[in-house]
């Protein structure tokens, strides 16, 4: 773990000339763009479930109906929201959490905290490895998968888990990220949310969680 993390902060460190000034435009935009706030926070469990702030751009507006209630994530997201999606580049803040120590560079992506109890125990222990900017499952389809995909690969990568295999992962998604490919669900913003088949009914009648993300 301490090799891990000792190559997270030496390649974002060495590459913040690159990524730094980037991020500073983004914000810019993003400003001028949606207004403020700029980043969109939201706590999430990371390695052990421990929760931390997962800082992204922020892609949508926060229109809601006449009861007050925020719209569905597609009617929320704007033009610009959706270049950034597509590029990825709403994922940049989040080097800030890799700094931070809160992830690491690869690993599985960090969800909502609320999907916790809705796991297998099998399903959770793809918290037993720091969370990732990219991971096992993105660069092998991305939202493209079904949740059930996406934890099968993520289990893979915490039982595989190796330097070697980071850096694939990080060279693959390169690729991933020049391509676009996988970053919506059919039909969907993004994904739909993790609603497991055997609890479809008691989740039902759940308010719609704000801005799933992958």
């Amino acid at each position: 773990m301490f090799a891990k993390r000792s190559f997270d902060l030496v390649l974002v460190v060495l590459t913040a000339p690159l990524w730094l000034p980037l991020l500073l435009v983004l914000a810019v935009l993003v400003c001028w763009q949606l207004g403020r706030p700029v980043f969109f926070r939201q706590r999430r469990p990371g390695f052990r479930e421990q929760p931390f702030n997962l800082i992204k751009f922020r892609t949508m507006r926060d229109t809601r109906d006449a009861a007050g209630r925020l719209l569905p994530d597609e009617a929320r997201l704007t033009p610009f929201g959706r270049w950034l999606r597509s590029t990825s580049l709403d994922e940049l803040p989040e080097l800030l959490n890799v700094l931070r120590g809160e992830m690491s560079l690869v690993g599985p992506r960090p969800l909502l905290v609320e999907y916790l109890a809705r796991y297998t125990p099998e399903q959770r222990r793809r918290h037993d490895v720091p969370p990732g900017l990219t991971g096992w499952a993105q660069v092998n389809g991305r939202n493209a998968l079904s949740w059930e995909q996406k934890f099968a690969h993520d289990i893979w990568y915490t039982d595989h888990r190796s330097f070697g295999l980071d850096l694939r992962i990080l060279f693959r998604t390169l690729w991933q990220v020049l391509t676009r490919r996988g970053i919506s669900a059919p039909g969907e913003a993004t994904m739909p949310e993790f609603r497991p088949p055997h609890r479809t009914s008691a989740l039902r009648d759940l308010p719609p969680i704000d801005e799933h993300s992958v």
